[in-house]
């Protein structure tokens, strides 16, 4: 229900208040220090009315960042290519699912992504313990274990719209705490990640 009605306050958004929200998300990105020094981050391109996530790959790319993407896999887990400008992007459609903007260059595998210093994540809401909500899909949570297994430690960052920090999310056994939320207007640390 609560996905629901998340969903439902983005789809009011309109085309220019998501560009809007996407430069003040990206210079409000850019000033952590996580992005300042990371060298490889794995980040996704934003669709719909999610918070605008272009006009940060393009400076991350600026800054000589090596840029990880999404890539679906049939069964929701994820690979990963490298984003190496607009150029570098395929629309693919995914049945039964979105549209996506995936990286059309050569696929690096699921397991590219524990090269990453930073994980940039999608969501719907996080609480104030962390804890992200998604879509529901699994395909962050499957890279979130993955990163486990491997003892990687990337700095894990939700990219939201201000009103999508909220009091209290559901939360499972297996969900963890992210390390920081991003929003247009503020940046918000969890100190429990």
């Amino acid at each position: 229900m609560l996905r629901q009605q998340l969903l439902g306050v983005r789809g009011r958004w309109t085309a220019d208040d998501v560009r809007e929200a996407g430069r003040a998300l990206a210079e409000r990105a850019l000033e952590l220090p996580e992005l300042a020094h990371g060298r490889t981050v794995a980040a996704y391109v934003s669709v719909g009315s999610e918070p605008g996530t272009l006009a940060l790959l393009e400076a991350l790319r600026a800054r000589g960042v090596r840029v990880l993407l999404p890539a679906l896999l049939p069964d929701n887990d994820l690979d990963w290519g490298e984003y190496t400008g607009p150029d570098s992007l395929a629309k693919v459609e995914h049945p039964r699912k979105m549209a996506l903007f995936e990286p059309s260059g050569t696929r690096l595998g699921p397991d590219a992504v524990t090269a990453a210093d930073v994980v940039l994540l999608p969501g719907l809401a996080v609480d104030a313990r962390g804890m992200r909500l998604g879509r529901g899909g699994g395909s962050y949570d499957r890279v979130l274990a993955r990163l486990e297994r491997a003892g990687a430690h990337p700095r894990l960052v939700v990219l939201l719209y201000d009103s999508e920090v909220v009091a209290r999310v559901p939360a499972e056994a297996h969900d963890k705490p992210v390390h920081a939320v991003v929003t247009p207007s503020a940046v918000r640390r969890f100190p429990g990640a």
